[in-house]
């Protein structure tokens, strides 16, 4: 058996690109483009998560 450690693990959804930023497509009154940032829903914007396995262990 594989000792289980807690250490944070690169999120397999986002790849550790946590936040994007996207265009709305409406400019801003300077010209620009007005941009939101979009966070991963799964890791929460942090780009990593803990394995699956350790946070089952502690219910």
């Amino acid at each position: 058996m594989m000792p289980q450690t807690s250490t944070p693990r690169v999120c397999r959804d986002c790849d550790g690109f946590a936040t994007a930023t996207i265009t709305t497509g409406l400019p801003t009154a300077d010209g620009t483009r007005d941009t939101i940032p979009v966070h991963c829903p799964t890791c929460r914007g942090l780009g990593r998560t803990v394995p699956a396995a350790l946070t089952r262990a502690g219910k």
